[in-house]
């Protein structure tokens, strides 16, 4: 079992900055590539970002290309997801996830990740 454990969420600015923790516990996630999703109010969950199982060919989905920033710290079991320039359509929860394949490439699509964190909530205010 893998336990997921994000943190970091709160209210912000637009133009603001926070940086989100994602914790593991349990089995460890080092072999595997993680992502973050995120779903707003009324919408479906959708990708943000993810990075492979080795720290590198991170993805973004293109509403955050240049502004979100994935990494990994295998040695603290932690991944995280730093986001600059925040805008009010970046509120939603975040979840981080990781992916069922061992050492593959990042992925975009939620069925392709089989333990989930709860989520934290990021609210950007106008």
């Amino acid at each position: 079992q893998v336990q997921l454990v994000e943190s970091g969420g709160g209210l912000v600015q637009a133009g603001g900055s926070l940086r989100l923790s994602c914790a593991a516990s349990g089995r460890t996630f080092s072999n595997y590539a993680m992502g973050w999703f995120r779903q707003a109010p009324g919408k479906e969950r959708e990708f943000v970002a993810a990075i492979d199982w080795s720290g590198g060919l991170p993805d973004y989905a293109n509403s955050v290309k240049g502004r979100f920033t994935i990494s990994r710290n295998d040695a603290k079991n932690t991944v995280y997801l730093q986001m600059n320039s925040l805008k009010p359509e970046d509120t939603a929860v975040y979840y981080c996830a990781r992916d069922s394949v061992f050492r593959g490439g990042p992925r975009i699509r939620s069925r392709e990740y089989d333990y989930w964190g709860q989520g934290t909530q990021v609210t950007v205010s106008s």
